[in-house]
């Protein structure tokens, strides 16, 4: 079995915002995958569906961004899926608008979500599926992070969402078929 995660927040509040991007993947690929996400388990909207051939399990945590990882570790732990069958999904400041990149393993660089995970996971030898965002340029910068990632995306970025979004969705149905490595090999070309 493999495990697929979707970071972001809950609430009608926060389902357009960058910081969201990994529910709107994820709930991509449950609905290709036939899963249905209306279970309620591990403080996560949950359910299993296939993919490329593979028994997957879909975790949309439901606690905030910084508490990712009880909901993804709870599943985890429960299901006995290892690290190397995880994939989370998520938002990327450090990569401009657009560009997708798999990878594997590394630290939190900074987000909350990944941060979590690594403290209440505690292994991060799982893949990522990365979404950049871009982040806040000029004077100020880092203060206007939050503001950044918790604002919806602009006219022009909303319209070039919804083939990003089938890209990512394809990028992590690779992964569930053909493993990690195939799958950077194919998408993380320049």
């Amino acid at each position: 079995m493999k495990l697929i995660c979707g970071l972001g927040n809950p609430g009608r509040e926060y389902e357009r915002h960058r910081h969201n991007v990994g529910f709107l993947i994820a709930e991509r690929l449950a609905a290709r995958a036939r899963a249905d996400l209306s279970q309620e388990k591990f403080d996560a909207r949950i359910g299993q569906g296939s993919l490329g051939g593979e028994r997957v399990l879909f975790v949309l945590p439901q606690t905030y961004m910084n508490l990712s990882g009880s909901a993804l570790g709870g599943a985890a732990r429960f299901y006995k899926v290892a690290p190397v069958d995880v994939l989370v999904l998520h938002d990327e400041l450090d990569l401009p608008f657009g560009k997708l990149q798999l990878k594997n393993g590394g630290g939190a660089g900074g987000h909350n979500g990944l941060k979590s995970i690594l403290e209440l996971y505690g292994d991060g030898g799982f893949a990522r599926l990365r979404f950049g965002i871009g982040k806040p340029e000029g004077p100020n910068a880092k203060e206007r992070v939050s503001g950044h990632v918790l604002s919806g995306f602009s006219t022009a970025e909303q319209a070039e969402l919804p083939p990003l979004l089938d890209r990512a969705t394809d990028m992590a149905e690779a992964w569930t078929r053909d493993g990690l490595q195939a799958s950077m090999n194919r998408y993380n070309r320049k």
